[in-house]
């Protein structure tokens, strides 16, 4: 397998140019979480990551380089990277009227279908001379670095690449081609919302995969169901695989984990040391923490609405908790971003006036991402609160126990992926119901220490059973296995 060549896909790269105030040229890492998943894939083998060019300086860099594959070093791993330039427009249609908000939210289960999508000419034309036009750059981009190469493989990346796969079988009927969807993947009812011609876009593109893969079994049957029920494939949910006009995609689950080796690398660093000290010095005698997007699907607003109803509920903690919410700004040029912030920020101001004190304030919340200040929280928190809609995986729900200091215990919504895996160690909540997360509050606050260890050892015993190797690995097995099944078959 090492020998085999490799092409990494998604919009977002691993490195990203810009100009500093000073007019320098500055490489820095690309943002989210999928650099940090596959850099042990690019370590190991010899890979080429293909991807959208995202700042005026990255389109520099790549044509002065005559739009060859350039060399780049981050964070002690070799990167070596291809951008991959689209119109201005087209990128703009592609990523926020499709992409972001209409895949993703029906990925999320966001739409308030009463009210919304409504899909206009607008929204036809931002998918004809958007989504599909940067798809095509992108596919394009790929098939010419695999030109001259024998049964190349390509590995795809995430939502903003649904039809890209089928642009690029057309091409090379050879090519091995698998794509890892890191967000849920809803029933097929969600999916009406989409017109048809769009929406069998979106699943033949997808099929002309060899292998599928998602976070969850649930989200890999969903699929399934999806293609049975609104393409009339032939589904066989017992294997996993689907039948269609081009051949059979094998559907498979790989629960992403996290390192937790850097994690407790970063834990002990100075940085967060002089987090913790403050954090003691100021804490009151129960920490709550939630850290997130304020991403529309991680339920923030109903989250402090609980914390709300848990302070009414139960008076006798008033200045004895603080929650604390550090927030990262997400997606502002979306106008249901905007607001939703905007809404975050106005219920806090309700809920500190109805309960705080003259020198208590029960939520803090943080607007910014400081990654060494969660760490420090994580390790001093009582309780963290994920409590998200629909979440692909939610990492931090595997984060924050593995450095936890207290016995902390994790408040876990059942429509997250890392359920899955933790439901028994968590208190599992349904994210609509604010009632039951004000009492799961006030157990976790109240648990009796035995519990809280027990727990706490269970959470971080499953989570150190995975690796982000292990998740990269049973991937190249499946991968293996269809080649030996290609063979086999010539």
């Amino acid at each position: 397998m090492s020998q085999q060549p490799l092409i990494i896909v998604s919009n977002r790269g691993p490195a990203q140019f810009d100009r500093s105030p000073g007019g320098s040229r500055e490489l820095s890492r690309g943002g989210g979480g999928l650099v940090t998943a596959l850099s042990g894939l690019v370590a190991d083998r010899h890979a080429l990551w293909i991807a959208s060019a995202m700042t005026s300086e990255d389109v520099a860099v790549t044509e002065e380089n005559d739009h060859r594959p350039i060399d780049v070093e981050l964070s002690g791993v070799a990167y070596r990277v291809l951008m991959v330039e689209s119109d201005q427009e087209a990128y703009d249609a592609f990523y926020n009227v499709i992409a972001n908000p209409i895949l993703w939210f029906i990925q999320h289960y966001l739409w308030d279908l009463s009210n919304a999508p409504d899909i206009r000419k607008e929204e036809i034309a931002a998918w004809y001379d958007g989504y599909e036009v940067v798809n095509g750059d992108i596919a394009d981009c790929v098939i010419s670095q695999i030109e001259d190469r024998d049964d190349p493989l390509v590995m795809l990346h995430d939502y903003h690449l649904y039809t890209a796969p089928a642009k690029i079988r057309a091409a090379r009927p050879d090519v091995l081609l698998h794509h890892f969807v890191h967000i849920p993947w809803a029933q097929p009812d969600a999916w009406r919302i989409l017109p048809t011609p769009i929406r069998e876009a979106i699943f033949n593109g997808l099929l002309a995969n060899d292998i599928i893969g998602f976070h969850t079994h649930s989200y890999g049957v969903n699929f399934l169901s999806c293609c049975a029920r609104l393409m009339g494939y032939d589904v066989d949910f017992e294997n996993l695989t689907v039948s269609h006009p081009g051949g059979r995609t094998m559907v498979r689950a790989y629960p992403l984990s996290i390192d937790a080796g850097r994690l407790e690398r970063a834990a002990a660093s100075d940085r967060v040391a002089d987090f913790e000290k403050e954090i003691l010095a100021r804490r009151r005698e129960h920490l709550i923490l939630r850290v997130d997007r304020a991403d529309l699907s991680k339920n923030v607003l109903r989250g402090f609405t609980a914390f709300d109803t848990f302070l009414s509920d139960h008076p006798e903690f008033r200045e004895k908790v603080t929650f604390v919410a550090h927030l990262q700004p997400s997606r502002q040029d979306v106008p249901e971003y905007a607001e939703y912030l905007e809404r975050i920020e106005a219920l806090v101001a309700v809920v500190n006036h109805r309960h705080g004190t003259t020198d208590w304030m029960p939520i803090d919340l943080r607007v910014y991402d400081d990654f060494d200040e969660a760490v420090a929280r994580y390790k001093h928190c009582d309780l963290l609160m994920v409590n998200a809609i629909f979440d692909g995986m939610n990492l931090v729900a595997k984060e924050a126990p593995v450095i936890n200091v207290r016995d902390g215990v994790l408040m876990l919504s059942e429509n997250t992926g890392s359920h899955e895996e933790l439901k028994e160690f968590a208190l599992s909540v349904n994210p609509f119901d604010i009632q039951e997360q004000a009492d799961v509050i006030y157990q976790a606050l109240t648990m009796a220490p035995d519990e809280r260890r027990n727990r706490a050892d269970g959470l971080k015993a499953i989570i150190h059973s995975r690796t982000p190797a292990d998740w990269i690995e049973e991937q190249l097995a499946d991968i293996e296995l269809v080649r030996s099944q290609r063979t086999l078959v010539r």
